[in-house]
């Protein structure tokens, strides 16, 4: 049986650095939007960028969540944040899947990225989630070093597939 699931309002304290990461609330809505809006011009997709703040109330701090999402801040800034949500393996078991981790560029390289994904892995691990998945761009490659240094393995031979728009109503009118 798997361990209850282990997320609290506690922020986590890093050493002595001026970082803090913290779970985001109702009230990190608009900072959310804006750090997901830099993330997509960031990825030079900001005009795919759809999202407003009352779907992020709604999916994120509703009453039936579809993500969870972590806050950086430095020095009392918001420096960063990582957006996730469960997923289900049928050859492992309950994962957790990380949409977004994104550090702004003035607090770059100061380890921020770092702490964020371990304190997703620290959450993977008190949920007892069989891994953590992402996806990078092909293009980001300080961020594909980072993430072979860390032992991640790169699922080349599969390809990311996604269906939108008039090609899922299609899709779904086929039923």
């Amino acid at each position: 049986m798997r361990g209850q699931p282990i997320y609290t309002d506690k922020p986590l304290e890093i050493s002595n650095l001026p970082m803090l990461i913290r779970p985001a609330s109702i009230d990190d809505v608009t900072l959310l939007r804006t750090l997901i809006r830099e993330l997509a011009e960031f990825e030079r997709e900001l005009h795919l960028c759809l999202i407003e703040e009352q779907d992020l109330a709604q999916d994120g701090f509703g009453p039936d969540p579809k993500f969870r999402a972590l806050i950086a801040e430095w020095e009392g800034q918001p420096a960063g944040y990582a957006l996730f949500f469960g997923y289900y393996s049928t050859w492992a078991g309950a994962g957790l899947y990380l949409e977004d981790l994104f550090v702004r560029s003035p607090f770059r390289g100061k380890g921020i990225g770092m702490a964020l994904l371990a304190a997703v892995a620290s959450i993977a691990l008190q949920e007892n989630r069989c891994a953590m998945r992402w996806e990078v761009l092909d293009w980001n490659q300080k961020a594909i070093e980072l993430y072979k240094s860390l032992g991640a393995e790169f699922r080349d031979e599969w390809k990311s597939v996604l269906l939108t728009d008039d090609a899922l109503r299609r899709l779904a009118e086929k039923n």
